[in-house]
């Protein structure tokens, strides 16, 4: 294989298993019984930026990448960027953007980082920005909290504390499939589709 087609095929493995990860119809057979997570309700602050709800979701049993979420908001007058962060179980963490274009999934690693404007709130959910936890050495398991680095341009590395919610959740509060979403804020023209 050349490396443009191993580059590509890997591409597509993470994405097919993101997608399988949030299937509505895994929701329903977890195997996971503990209650869900905690949301904290203090947001984390870093510099001029404020992190709210970070969180990810149960990963079923040998998947080895899973998604991290969260809403981001700059009260500063100048611009930071997200380039990278950390997960002891991840032996790799990207931030990337996935998107809907023709009616096909893309999902892509964003090299330079993702911008989060002043005055903005930038919301990584699924199907949009989001941080990629690779090369999983264990499974996320709904209900715990997992502990985690950012990395950030100008606010610099921030400890943040993943919530676990349910395979399938679209939401901090693990709404999914049933429609049971919490609002997801967002501001400035920064947000993804």
């Amino acid at each position: 294989m050349t490396r443009f087609t191993t580059t590509l095929v890997s591409t597509l493995a993470l994405a097919a298993g993101l997608a399988a990860a949030s299937a509505p119809a895994l929701a329903q057979g977890s195997g996971h019984h503990g209650a869900p997570a905690q949301e904290s309700k203090e947001a984390i602050k870093a510099g001029a930026l404020r992190i709210e709800t970070p969180w990810s979701r149960a990963t079923p049993g040998g998947a080895k990448v899973a998604g991290g979420f969260m809403s981001i908001t700059n009260t500063g007058s100048e611009p930071d960027r997200l380039i990278g962060g950390a997960m002891p179980r991840a032996g790799r963490f990207e931030v990337h953007e996935m998107k809907t274009e023709n009616g096909i999934m893309t999902m892509r690693p964003l090299a330079d980082g993702l911008v989060i404007p002043p005055g903005a709130t930038v919301t990584l959910k699924p199907g949009s920005y989001h941080v990629m936890f690779m090369d999983l050495k264990e499974p996320l398991k709904d209900g715990e909290t997992i502990e985690g680095e950012l990395r950030f341009e100008k606010a610099g590395t921030v400890t943040v504390r993943y919530a676990v919610q349910p395979i399938g959740a679209t939401t901090p509060g693990g709404g999914g499939a049933s429609g049971k979403e919490s609002g997801s804020k967002s501001g400035g023209g920064h947000h993804g589709h």
